[in-house]
């Protein structure tokens, strides 16, 4: 349990900056004057972006160690960040079309930043299917960690998607857009914080459960080498009494 040490703190930690960050959000940051108060989801949209970008980026980072060290604990930290960064990735794709269907009619168009993040939710869903059929398999381990090294490829050119190809995306805050109201950058900021704390809780969860999955999996071939070695011990005492 030395791994969950520190966990609680963390905890309380980013329960308090999920209040804050609701309170700036629905209270300090004024409502924008256009879209009125569905202009709130961006408060979430854009962080859970962020904290998606966290998982894949953890996961590219330990895919190449894994490559290059062969081991379960690289693996096992590329495998949980792809695992929570795909539960950020869903918010994405889920608060995002309601915000667009009250401010552009639809739901989802396919405009390119809105492409490429659909298409980045797919590889790394498809990393997770892979990995449930690969087993204790080296070999699949390995193509998936190739493919999570791609996939994240996919991550900057959502970040410039808007930029160079235009689309119906806003793009605020970064080159090229109108801004933000100064309270506003302050609510989104704290927002960002607090999701990636979010992230943090999650992560460090799946990483510590993985590890108790291997710990009780090496102490299961380890009762099994008893078994067969207590089933020869009793075999070769009956045969020497017969």
């Amino acid at each position: 349990m030395r791994g969950f040490r520190w966990f609680p703190a963390l905890a309380s930690l980013t329960a308090v900056m999920l209040c804050l960050s609701l309170y700036m959000a629905f209270d300090y940051a004024p409502v924008e004057a256009q879209m009125g108060m569905v202009q709130k989801i961006f408060y979430f949209h854009v962080p859970s972006a962020v904290a998606a970008y966290a998982g894949f980026f953890l996961a590219f980072i330990f895919s190449i160690v894994y490559l290059l060290s062969p081991g379960d604990r690289w693996d096992n930290l590329a495998h949980s960040g792809v695992e929570v960064g795909v539960v950020f990735c869903a918010l994405v794709l889920t608060t995002g079309p309601l915000w667009a269907r009250p401010i552009w009619g639809h739901y989802f168009v396919f405009d390119p930043q809105l492409t490429a993040t659909l298409l980045l939710f797919l590889i790394y869903a498809a990393y997770l299917l892979l990995r449930s059929v690969a087993g204790d398999s080296p070999r699949l381990k390995k193509i998936a960690a190739v493919l999570a090294i791609f996939g994240f490829i996919d991550v900057p050119i959502i970040h410039v998607a808007v930029r160079k190809w235009g689309g119906t995306h806003p793009i605020v805050e970064r080159e090229g857009g109108g801004g933000l109201h100064p309270d506003m950058k302050i609510a989104l900021y704290v927002a960002m914080v607090t999701f990636l704390l979010l992230f943090a809780c999650l992560y460090w969860v799946r990483v510590y459960l993985a590890s108790r999955r291997d710990h009780l999996r090496q102490l299961e071939y380890e009762i099994e080498e008893y078994q067969l070695e207590a089933r020869d011990l009793v075999a070769r005492r009956a045969a020497r009494s017969s």
